[in-house]
């Protein structure tokens, strides 16, 4: 009976997928319909946020904006958040998703992904000077960790890191100005976001050479789209080649991407 019920569960998965599948649009017809539709999320700043006209402009925007370019067709931002976006993507209500789409083997049952547009760093962020040389430097009861209440490193720091002190702040610019003045040793986030904050103190900072963990993140397309995922690999093959990804990184994180993404004939 198990083994019947399993069966007809993955029938059932399949048959959704492959209806999902038919709802997306290849290439062809995103062109014929002279609209590319872009899921952004406006709550990942620098990403994607609101402007003082309550529209969505970030470097995901941007990238989406210069990928319709190329394809000769309008940009159409359709705001998703992270619940709904792969299911955007999915029933095709979006030609695919931008977000900090960071490829997993898990949602590749779902989705597919396109070659990386980004990297985000899971790291340590302290001040020139310090020693540290690896993330797990830290475990020192002499360190003290300024960290912001109720984000996810909190918990990787209380498993991994647990001899440390932590000092818990409400926000970012807080964190950043705390470490700048020396009220802490260091911090363990996603660096790449706080570059703008960073860009504010006369201090000389430093990533931990080791990282926690470094995440790719792509252009999530339609299961099967290959039409469209073919196009989109060799924009974005051509957008690395021409220095616009790294470009546009700086102009809104107001810094390098840590691990930049190098173009290269095979990816």
């Amino acid at each position: 009976m198990k083994r019947t019920f399993l069966a007809v569960a993955a029938l059932i998965g399949a048959a959704f997928l492959a209806c999902a599948s038919a709802d997306a649009r290849p290439l062809d017809e995103v062109m014929k319909s002279g609209t590319l539709r872009v899921g952004i999320n406006p709550t990942l700043a620098p990403l994607g946020k609101f402007d003082d006209k309550n529209e969505i402009v970030g470097f995901d925007v941007d990238v989406a904006k210069r990928l319709a370019e190329m394809l000769g067709v309008k940009l159409e931002v359709v705001k998703v958040g992270s619940p709904d976006r792969i299911p955007f993507v999915a029933t095709g209500k979006i030609d695919f998703v931008m977000g900090a789409m960071t490829r997993t083997a898990e949602r590749a049952k779902t989705i597919d992904f396109t070659v990386p547009v980004h990297t985000e760093v899971m790291g340590v962020l302290t001040t020139e000077g310090k020693p540290y040389k690896h993330w797990k430097d830290l475990n020192d009861e002499k360190i003290t960790l300024v960290q912001v209440r109720g984000t996810t490193p909190i918990d990787f720091i209380k498993a991994n890191l647990p001899k440390a002190q932590v000092t818990l702040l409400d926000n970012y610019p807080d964190v950043i100005r705390a470490l700048a003045q020396g009220r802490g040793d260091a911090m363990v986030d996603i660096i790449d976001f706080v570059g703008e904050h960073m860009n504010k103190h006369q201090v000389k900072w430093k990533v931990v050479d080791v990282p926690v963990d470094v995440y790719y993140c792509t252009l999530g397309v339609a299961k099967g789209n290959h039409t469209l995922k073919d196009w989109l690999n060799t924009a974005l093959f051509d957008l690395h080649r021409r220095g616009f990804i790294d470009e546009t990184w700086q102009k809104w994180f107001g810094i390098k991407m840590f691990y930049e993404v190098k173009a290269t004939p095979y990816f």
